[in-house]
């Protein structure tokens, strides 16, 4: 069984930075898509950052410039570090991770460990319980 969990959430105030850590057990995140997902409460679960297995990222909008996605394929290890948060970061986060085989997802086939361009939860296989981030003004 697959399993995601995440660390390094917590309280910063606006400006500052924290970075997230996802760790993956039977997944070799080498070869898979990743994402980093954030829900606010009453609000949609939403995507923030994904990484393919040749290390190509995608970002949400709202996040460009100041939020990056990585990953240590050593460590399988999955990363978000975030700068100049805002309030309106606040979020639980949530890391996922796609099974790697070829699928079809908006009418277009992908490899296994491809990610299609902006992935949205449907995209994903693998959850992990998330990690609070919480920034005051």
């Amino acid at each position: 069984q697959v399993q995601l969990v995440e660390s390094g959430g917590g309280s910063v105030q606006a400006g500052g930075s924290l970075r997230l850590s996802c760790a993956a057990s039977r997944l070799a995140n080498s070869n898979a898509c990743m994402g980093w997902f954030r829900q606010a409460p009453g609000k949609e679960r939403e995507a923030v950052a994904a990484i393919d297995s040749d290390g190509g990222t995608g970002y949400d909008d709202s996040v460009k410039g100041r939020f990056t996605i990585s990953k240590d394929n050593a460590e399988n290890t999955l990363y978000l570090q975030m700068n100049s948060l805002k309030p309106e970061d606040t979020a639980m986060y949530y890391c996922a991770a796609a099974a790697v085989y070829t699928r079809k997802y908006g009418g277009r086939y992908y490899a296994g460990g491809r990610c299609p361009d902006r992935p949205g939860r449907e995209w994903y296989d693998y959850w992990g319980q998330g990690t609070q981030v919480t920034v005051s003004s």
